[in-house]
């Protein structure tokens, strides 16, 4: 593992961390196949129940690396077959691309820890996220009408209109401002506002308080909600939710929360 990329666990979290302070955590190309890699594994690992993603120093991230490295950097095998411009940084960005959807759809709840700037690419991976924590230091910067892209950038016109709405979201887009802690807290981005400097440990608390949740209920509860986004109707998505209800009756854990309930005790949820 590259030292841009710090990863740890801690009593079933995994913690990852984007580690070049020294240039806001911009991300690199080599960073985003780092990523990937560690999300695969996460994905076929039952231990792991929950995932906090944070950035070392005074940001969450820059967004893409558009000094080097980044979007449309050259392959770097030198015997690659060669190819233009738009192919590169297509496949750079359909690459990238990926490193998104594998947030999305690992079983276990992303909760994003931000500070400072959560910018372009950075906004993207953090709305990506299941949970979002800031200080209030964080803003969300989406600068692309400024610099002369377009705002579609890695899922994030499909990901802000589906948190804030389309109206809130086209504003945001348009006029390319930023959108302070307070403000994203209001708007419904961010679940809890933390004391600034400390939204790493609200992150943590966040995440004990969801390792006390069945783990069953966890990862399916997340997959549902993926697939109601997408669901086509209400017919279709309780068909999913009765499937997955009728699995849940046959686990351990059902029988341990219900009778912790009438005990009035916290479950000791087993994972069975």
């Amino acid at each position: 593992m590259s030292e841009d990329i710090l990863f740890e666990r801690r009593d079933g979290v995994a913690v990852i961390t984007l580690s070049r302070p020294d240039r806001l955590n911009a991300v690199t190309s080599a960073m985003v196949e780092e990523l990937i890699t560690i999300l695969d594994r996460l994905a076929t690992d039952t231990a792991t129940r929950v995932v906090v993603l944070t950035g070392a120093g005074r940001a969450f991230t820059a967004g893409m690396d558009i000094r080097g490295g980044g979007a449309g950097a050259s392959p770097a095998d030198e015997d690659a077959e060669p190819e233009g411009q738009v192919a590169r940084i297509y496949r750079s960005l359909a690459r990238s691309g990926d490193l998104v959807l594998r947030l999305r759809e690992i079983p276990q709840p992303v909760i994003a820890a931000l500070h400072g700037p959560v910018t372009g690419m950075g906004m993207s991976v953090a709305l990506a996220c299941d949970l979002r924590v800031a200080d209030p230091t964080a803003r969300f910067i989406a600068p692309f009408l400024k610099l002369g892209f377009s705002a579609g950038d890695l899922g994030l016109t499909w990901l802000l209109p589906r948190l804030i709405g389309a109206s809130r979201a086209a504003e945001i887009f348009y006029r390319a401002r930023p959108v302070h802690a307070a403000e994203a807290y209001d708007l419904g981005l961010i679940a809890e506002l933390a004391e600034e400097g400390a939204d790493l440990d609200t992150a943590f608390a966040l995440a004990d308080e969801l390792l006390t949740r069945s783990p069953f209920g966890l990862r399916h509860t997340k997959e549902l909600l993926n697939l109601s986004i997408d669901a086509s109707g209400l017919r279709g998505h309780l068909a999913l939710e009765n499937r997955t209800q009728t699995m849940a009756f046959l686990t351990e854990d059902l029988t341990e929360g219900v009778a912790a309930t009438l005990e009035k005790r916290e479950p000791n949820f087993r994972n069975r």
